[in-house]
Parts: C-alpha cells; structure tokens; sequence
C-alpha cells in the first residue's frame, strides 16, 4: 500500500490530489478501488477504522475453540462496549474487537435497531453472510407493474454482464436451476444439501406441483479453488477471517487485486465528515477528512468521489455535505436524502426437527444454507393480499 506523503527537499508534503477517491473499504469499496486502479487512475481509499492485514489479524483463526480464552464467550466488559452487538451472533470473543465500539460510537434507537458496524479495513466484508443473488425482471419491472415509486431505468439485460463480471472475480458457488424469478450465473459447483433437506426438496416439488423451490444457497465461499485462492476448507468460521481466502472479502480478493497495479493508497484512521461541492462546475471536487487519531482535518481531490460508506454512513456523509445549493444534503432535490432507507433486513427465518434418517451422516460443516426461491405474486400464483414476493 502507498502511503500518502511524498518527500520533497527532505520535507514530508501531503499527496491530496488523486484521480479517484473510494470512501470506504468494505465490500463495495474494494471492488470500486479495484476497478479504477486496475483502468489505471490512481485511488486513494479512505477507511475510518484501523488497518485490518489478511492472515495476520485473524487472531483466532488459526485456533481451535478449546484454545480461546473464554471458549468464545465475549467478556463483560467487551459486553459493556458492544451492548447491541451483545444481543445477537456477533458476540462471539475472538471478534468482539471486529466490531464498531458503541461507547465510543453511541447512536440513539427510538425503537430497538440493530446498527452492524465494523470499522476497520475491509469493514463488513470480513463479517457478511455471503448469500449472493441475482435480481430478475420481476425486481426491475415491478415499480413500473405496479404503479409504485419510480421505474427502474434498467432491466436485467443490462446488469448481467456485469453479474458475470463480479462472480468471476469473487466465487460464487450455486447450482442452476433455470428459474425465471432467480437468474442463474456463472457459478462455481453448487455445494451439496444433505440428506434430509433433499427429501424436504423432494417434497415441496411434489405437493406444489414444482411450483416451489428450495435450492442450495448461492454464496461466495470457493468450492474450486482459483488464482491466488484456496477452495473452502468447511470449518464455518468465515466470520474470523478466513487464512485460505476461501469465501470473498475485500482483504482476500479486490484489496490484492488493487495493490497490485501500482495505483492504490490506503489511509485508515480517516473519517470523512463531507464531501466537498463546486458550486461554479456543478460537480464534486473531493472530500474532507478527520484523522481518527490525530484529530487534524486534511482535504483530498479528485475527479471521482465513490461513497461506499455503508448505507447509513454513506446517507449521513451526504446529508452533512449540505450547502446553500443542496440545503438538505448534497443531491436531496428529491427530498428522499436520509428516508427510506434500510441497513440489514435480518434475524428472521425457520428451522425444523425431523425424525427418521438415524442411519445417515453428513460431514464438515458446510459455511452455507438453504434457499427458498421465491413463489410469492408470480404467473399462476393464487391471488394474495400484498405485493410482489420473497425467497428465505
């Protein structure tokens, strides 16, 4: 990684003039820096949170359960920092530490909200579930079907190319099954359902007259391995870092990819407060940053400013790049700046116990799950009372 100083007469000068500035170095932001480095512009991607090394700072991956201090129980105090992290999954101690502290990072629930920040480099892409769909024309017509919102000035046609281009890259496993509401892609093999959950397959197409589906999940974890890759190892510990670069993050994939070229500087420790507006050009000339350490304000430049600052982050940098020509944040013509937005749909779901099958065996433990494809509001559905569908 290039630092961001040059020496000039035996003097350190800050570089702040780039071709690309990427704000964020999660899953999108990888992938933004390693498609301008990789066309040649150089790129400096700013990260809030700490430096995070792949292999070196998977402190616990390496390890055996038995050989965590706590046996994987997060302490009191990491309990204290983290209280909202502590109600679900994430309060697992070898990645307490992966997580936003929330004593230093407060924010106010009106309602119960569960806010999944991590602020270091590579951010939640080392922590996703790495469930990986395509939409169909049933997404990108649907505004326009039903009367509601705006249409989409795309259809799938025009975004399929690039869903080959990114599961390419990054490895998604899944098998094809020719459905119209779930587009296949170029998919490494599928792994297997077990036993039990073929026969539950098996039934569901059956009863409903293979209407319904329920399909192994299509996600990022390597099932072959590729350049630079090793293939899933089946320890479901992804969200620890994985030492093989089995599943895809921006620290296994797009981070090497964008170091690679030449044209990349990372600066971690860096949180942007605004986004700076020309107001004569109409255009956004660069962005202005807090060092989290130093507390010393820097500005960079650039033709290009990419906002991959998560959902909320990246809507309350624009919200707090407000001017006299964008008084309720930078591009809120609409209004819609800060509304209708959403984080992480999550927690919901089913299970079930099912007798019979004492004389079979499975093995490892397959880093994925299942898929029920959507059904739900499509040709020869039975009439329901709400729009459009879902999948499990």
């Amino acid at each position: 990684m290039a630092a961001d100083t040059v020496n000039i007469n035996g003097k350190a000068k800050i570089n702040n003039t780039y071709d690309a500035i990427v704000i964020g170095s999660g899953i999108s932001g990888g992938w933004a820096a390693k498609e301008l480095t990789g066309r040649g512009l150089k790129t400096i991607m700013l990260e809030r949170g700490r430096n995070f090394e792949h292999l070196k700072d998977y402190k616990s991956a390496a390890k055996d359960p038995w050989e965590l201090e706590h046996r994987g129980n997060p302490t009191q105090m990491e309990r204290r920092a983290r209280p909202v992290i502590s109600r679900n999954w994430g309060a697992y101690e070898p990645i307490m530490d992966y997580w936003a502290n929330e004593q230093d990072a407060p924010y106010t629930e009106i309602k119960p909200f569960n806010w999944w920040r991590s602020y270091q480099l590579g951010g939640r892409s080392i922590l996703w579930g790495r469930q990986s769909y395509r939409w169909s024309d049933f997404d990108f017509e649907a505004n326009a079907k039903d009367g509601w919102a705006i249409d989409w000035p795309i259809r799938y046609k025009d975004l399929a190319p690039w869903y080959d281009h990114v599961e390419k890259f990054a490895g998604v496993n899944g098998s094809i099954e020719g459905l119209p509401q779930l587009p296949d892609g170029h998919f490494l093999k599928p792994m297997d359902l077990n036993v039990v959950e073929k026969d539950v397959a098996e039934r569901l197409k059956k009863h409903y007259n293979n209407t319904r589906h329920m399909i192994i999940g299509r996600s990022a974890n390597l099932t072959e391995a590729i350049p630079d890759r090793t293939a899933c190892h089946f320890r479901n510990r992804c969200w620890e870092g994985c030492p093989f670069g089995g599943y895809f993050s921006t620290q296994s994939s797009t981070l090497p990819a964008a170091v690679a070229t030449g044209n990349l500087t990372v600066r971690p420790f860096s949180i942007v407060t605004k986004i700076i507006y020309d107001k004569n050009t109409k255009k956004a000339t660069g962005v202005e940053i807090v060092d989290a350490e130093t507390h010393q304000t820097y500005e960079y430049h650039a033709k290009i400013v990419f906002v991959n600052a998560s959902t909320l982050n990246s809507a309350w940098v624009l919200m707090n790049s407000a001017t006299d020509i964008w008084p309720d944040g930078l591009g809120s013509s609409s209004g819609e700046l800060g509304h209708n937005i959403m984080d992480h749909h999550y927690n919901l779901g089913a299970s079930g116990t099912i007798e019979g099958y004492e004389d079979k065996y499975y093995f490892g433990r397959r880093p994925n799950g299942i898929y029920l494809v959507r059904f739900a509001n499509l040709p020869g559905d039975t009439k329901r009372d709400y729009m459009r569908g879902f999948g499990y």
